[in-house]
């Protein structure tokens, strides 16, 4: 997947009274099972440091902003997340960590299953070891 492919643009409605995004079947290509959201996060945080056997995740910063790094065991790609109808796509096996938090940023996740620790790879050492 080539990373212009990785960022989504969600459908948005706008209206003078306000804009309206959505999320269907079709926007991204998996269906979600959990949604969940990160907030209140200290500009200085770290957040993810992990990579997913099974599961994919859809990114979205709906207020503020936040870097996102991604890494396939070979290489690393740094996505800036800033607008609430753009998402980024993070396939299984990609390593993940977001930092860089401005103040009011609130990160959007639709996962693809439910919370599993077994789907967790937590050492970036166990992580490249996947990818050999």
């Amino acid at each position: 997947m080539s990373n212009s492919d990785r960022l989504i643009s969600v459908p948005v409605v706008e209206d003078v009274r306000g804009n309206l995004a959505f999320i269907e079947k079709n926007t991204i290509p998996f269906e979600f099972k959990r949604v969940y959201y990160l907030f209140d996060i200290p500009s200085n945080s770290y957040r993810g440091g992990h990579a997913h056997i099974h599961q994919s995740e859809f990114l979205i910063a709906l207020s503020g902003s936040f870097d996102v790094i991604l890494d396939n065991g070979t290489a690393k790609t740094t996505y800036t997340l800033n607008k609430p109808d753009v998402g980024l796509l993070i396939e299984t096996g990609i390593w993940r960590e977001l930092q860089n938090f401005s103040s009011g940023a609130v990160c959007l996740v639709l996962a693809s299953g439910i919370f599993d620790e077994d789907d967790y790879i937590r050492s970036y050492d166990d992580f490249l070891k996947t990818k050999k």
